[in-house]
């Protein structure tokens, strides 16, 4: 039995990707200030316990991290299609036009502060997708330097997005609240009706309900076909969608076209068994990040701390510039620019911030961060594998 705790195999292996889970979502309804850090928790447990020098199977722990981050980007593209097609109605092209903003201001100062501060281009990769808490641009970036062979620049781009994850979480929500007294907004007199950015409204098509596994497993081969085909840049390697990218195309394509032709219902992409396969790709995706950069972190931490400072910076000035002129120059309301915040940075916990600063029933804040999202996801992992094939 002392094996199972020391061992190497698949059963510690295993049994730390549990404990993980279910120790980091239990700290992730502890909050401090209403903020919290929720499903995060997990990465940092996976973390601490690589840092006490537990054995694992680092070949299964792989593969069980991407299979992980696979059924999560999968999840979301069929959450986020009703209002990702009708998103480029009105309000929903500006707003998008905003995320393409805030990406790109994002990607430069990750640039100058590396040429700045002498950073490397490649290590600031990692800080840059922890900073804008994106997942899938992580293993992007990772896929990209390990193409390159890179050697350990795989794990120092986990250490620097677990570095930079947790005060971006708190800047988004802190970028929400500076709003407030930048703008003078009045939460009192703001308007929390519906705006015509997106209309996200269910289909009556109620022809076949219920979880359905064969278009998760259709999604994912068809997904990872895709991701896998090369786009030349004019760099020294071509620019994958990858095991994020790929699957998400698809499983957004795949979900309107269930929905319009009646193969599934929105009870299927809307319904409880998406939202549990969402929850248990990124739980495993973060447990095997920690569990497999934990090693290395506190090194990492203690060797350049000053990676907390730049992804802050990274984190909050372009979402402030962009929400400024929002609010200033396009007169956007304030409950659907704390969604854009959230969805412009792909990070669930400012979306659960901002639900709880809008009146009950106001749907704003979902929309905006549902209109976004998807362009911001496609953006982040082209960005991240950008930001490393500049640095070779």
């Amino acid at each position: 039995m002392l094996n199972l705790f020391t061992g190497s195999g698949v059963g510690p292996t295993v049994l730390y990707l549990a404990v993980s889970i279910f120790v980091g979502l239990l700290l992730g309804k502890i909050k401090i200030a209403n903020v919290s850090l929720g499903i995060t928790w997990v990465l940092f447990v996976g973390i601490a316990l690589s840092a006490f020098g537990v054995s694992l199977n680092h070949d299964m722990l792989h593969i069980i991290k991407e299979f992980g981050l696979i059924l999560f980007v999968v999840a979301v593209g069929l959450q986020v299609e009703p209002g990702f097609f009708r998103s480029f109605k009105k309000g929903g092209l500006a707003i998008n036009l905003m995320a393409l903003a805030n990406v790109a201001l994002g990607v430069a100062i990750t640039v100058v502060i590396a040429k700045v501060a002498n950073q490397d281009l490649a290590d600031m990769a990692g800080v840059y997708t922890g900073a804008i808490t994106n997942t899938p641009g992580l293993s992007a970036a990772q896929q990209a330097v390990n193409d390159l062979g890179i050697a350990g620049a795989s794990d120092r781009l986990a250490a620097g997005y677990a570095v930079a994850y947790p005060l971006a979480v708190v800047g988004m929500i802190m970028t929400c609240i500076l709003l407030r007294p930048l703008c003078r907004i009045d939460l009192k007199k703001e308007p929390a009706t519906l705006e015509s950015l997106s209309s996200v409204a269910p289909s009556n098509n109620k022809s076949k309900g219920g979880f359905l596994l064969i278009p998760i497993f259709v999604i994912i081969a068809l997904g990872l076909i895709i991701g896998s085909i090369p786009i030349p840049v004019g760099l020294k390697a071509p620019i994958k969608l990858g095991l994020a990218g790929g699957p998400l195309v698809v499983a957004i394509i795949g979900g309107w076209l269930g929905v319009k032709k009646g193969w599934f219902s929105t009870e299927f992409t809307e319904g409880q068994g998406v939202h549990a396969l969402r929850e248990v790709g990124i739980a495993l995706f973060l447990a095997g990040v920690g569990l497999g950069a934990g090693g290395q972190f506190v090194e990492t931490v203690q060797e350049h701390y000053i990676w907390v400072v730049y992804g802050v910076i990274i984190t909050m000035v372009p979402p402030i510039l962009v929400a400024l002129f929002g609010r200033l120059v396009l007169k956007m309301n304030y409950y659907t620019l704390m969604g854009f915040i959230g969805g412009s940075h792909t990070d669930p916990p400012t979306l659960a911030f901002a639900n709880t600063v809008a009146p009950e029933g106001c749907k704003l804040p979902n929309m905006g961060y549902a209109t976004v999202y998807p362009l911001t996801m496609f953006l982040r992992i082209f960005t991240a594998q950008l930001l490393v094939l500049m640095a070779v």
